[in-house]
């Protein structure tokens, strides 16, 4: 898989933001089929990082009502990536 379609785009959340400051760990969303290897690969080759650990997590879609229709968000990944002691993504700390 091409490394700039498994990383999709970093998340930056309160919960996100803390585990950053806290253990150094980025949270990214990431493309639905690849794998752990792949996402450490990927994010270090675009952020020239050393990655230590990558958890994933699978997101269920919400469903949503309009009317008397209901439907249903999409699911996706998201990968916790936690980067070596004094590695850091430079596109997330000013957020």
């Amino acid at each position: 898989m091409e490394i700039n379609k498994v990383v999709k785009r970093i998340l930056v959340t309160e919960k996100s933001t803390a585990a950053r400051d806290a253990s150094n760990k980025y949270f990214f969303e990431v493309d639905r089929k690849a794998n752990k290897v792949e996402i450490a690969g990927a994010v270090e080759k675009l952020f020239k990082v050393k990655v230590v650990d990558v958890r994933v997590m699978h997101v269920l879609g919400k469903k949503k009502r309009m009317g008397r229709t209901i439907g249903q968000k999409s699911s996706w990944k998201k990968a916790v990536v936690t980067l070596a002691a004094g590695n850091s993504i430079e596109f997330a700390e000013g957020v």
